[in-house]
C-alpha cells in the first residue's frame, strides 16, 4: 500500500511533518468566516422593530438574492447607508448561501429580534458620511427617539435654533400625554426655539454657578437615550461634523436618566423653572 507524502521521513514534503514533531505549529490556509450572519445581525441592530418587520416581510416573498422585487426594495431605501448594507447582505447571500430562500433569512431576523439581548450602541453622525461604519443621520435619529417616548421625554441642549422637525415632534409627544422637560442654557437664548410648544412643557435653566448647561441629550422614558456633540440646531442636525450614540440598554439608560432627574430635584438647587 502506498504511503501519503506526509508519511515519508525524507523528501521535499518532509518539512511540515518535522515541524509538527518539533512542536512548531504548521500554518494552514483557512477560509474567511461567512459574512452573512454578521450582516443580518447588523441590520437587526440598526433598524427599529417596525422597519425590521417590514424587511422580514419583503424577504419572505423572495426566493433568491437576485429577485427584482428585493432589488427595487433596496433602491427605495432613503436612510443613509441602509441601501449599501442591504446590498452587502444580498451579495453575501449570493456568495455564501445561494441555495437558501428569503424565508430562511426572514426567519433568522425574526429569531434574532425575539431574543432579549441588550442593543449595542448605535453610531450617529451629522455631515459627510463615509463607508466605514453603518451610521445614521442625527436628524432622523432625534425624531425617532422622541417618537419612542410614551411617558417622559428629557431633552438637554446648549443651543437651539430652527430644528423644526424636532420641535414639531416634541409637540406631538405632548399631545399624546408625554411629560417633556427641556434643560436649556439660558445665555444662548435656546428657549426661543421652543416658543411654539404648549405650556405643559417644562423648561429648566441652571441656577447660579460658573458653569453652563452644555450637555446634549434626548432620553425617551427610561429605555432609550441619544447623546453626543450635536445641539438642537439646523446645522448640527445635518451640516456640521457631529458625532453621537444611541443607547437602548436599560442598564445604561436608567442611571443616566436618574442623574438628570436628580439635577431637576428641588433639593439639589441646581436647576430652576424658566
Amino acid at each position: 500500500m502506498s504511503r501519503s507524502p506526509g508519511e515519508h521521513g525524507t523528501g521535499e514534503r518532509a518539512a511540515p511533518a518535522v515541524a509538527a514533531t518539533a512542536g512548531v505549529p504548521v500554518t494552514r490556509d483557512s477560509a474567511p468566516p461567512p459574512r452573512l450572519p454578521s450582516l443580518l445581525a447588523g441590520l437587526c441592530h440598526r433598524l427599529p422593530a417596525d422597519r425590521l418587520v417590514g424587511l422580514e416581510h419583503v424577504l419572505a416573498t423572495v426566493t433568491h438574492p437576485d429577485d427584482p422585487f428585493l432589488s427595487r426594495y433596496i433602491q427605495a431605501q432613503s436612510a443613509a447607508g441602509l441601501a449599501r448594507q442591504l446590498t452587502e447582505m444580498t451579495r453575501a447571500w449570493h456568495r455564501e448561501a445561494p441555495g437558501i430562500t428569503g424565508s430562511a433569512l426572514a426567519l433568522a431576523l425574526t429569531t434574532y429580534r425575539a431574543l432579549s439581548l441588550p442593543s449595542p450602541p448605535q453610531v450617529v453622525v451629522s455631515g459627510p458620511m463615509g463607508p466605514s461604519l453603518p451610521v445614521r443621520l442625527t436628524s432622523g435619529v432625534a425624531v425617532e427617539v422622541i417618537r419612542s417616548a410614551n411617558v417622559t421625554l428629557l431633552i438637554a441642549s446648549f443651543a437651539a435654533h430652527g430644528a423644526l422637525d424636532v420641535v414639531e415632534e416634541i409637540g406631538l409627544a405632548v399631545a399624546r400625554g408625554v411629560q417633556v422637560d427641556l434643560l436649556l442654557e439660558e445665555s444662548t437664548h435656546a428657549v426661543t426655539a421652543f416658543a411654539a410648544l404648549p405650556p405643559e412643557v417644562r423648561i429648566w435653566h441652571r441656577t447660579g454657578g460658573t458653569g453652563v448647561m452644555h450637555a446634549k441629550l434626548l432620553a425617551a422614558d427610561r429605555h432609550t437615550a441619544f447623546l453626543g456633540s450635536a445641539n438642537l440646531t439646523d446645522r448640527a442636525m445635518s451640516d456640521n461634523i457631529e458625532l453621537g450614540v444611541v443607547l437602548r440598554d436599560r442598564a445604561t439608560v436608567e442611571p443616566l436618566v436618574d442623574h438628570f432627574r436628580w439635577l431637576l430635584a428641588p433639593e439639589a438647587q441646581l436647576m430652576r423653572r424658566a
